[in-house]
């Protein structure tokens, strides 16, 4: 199977199943794995860039709007 023929059948599962994926990201347990994920991201971006934290913060809250249910 050739990398082109991966990102087919990639593509075609998605469609075959995107509203179970759509779903499960909204789901309480994505929220709980994506909020460790995020915080752990933003806490080490603070400590590479300290007067960037607001606008860390900033980015780290619009992107927890979209994974999860919170």
């Amino acid at each position: 199977m050739g990398f082109d023929d991966m990102v087919n059948k990639g593509k075609d599962l998605y469609e075959e199943n995107k509203d179970k994926i759509a779903e499960a990201v909204k789901s309480e347990q994505a929220e709980d794995v994506s909020d460790k994920v995020l915080d752990g991201v933003a806490d080490f971006a603070k400590k590479i860039a300290p007067g960037a934290a607001d606008k860390i913060d900033e980015i780290r809250d619009g992107v927890d709007k979209q994974v999860g249910n919170e």
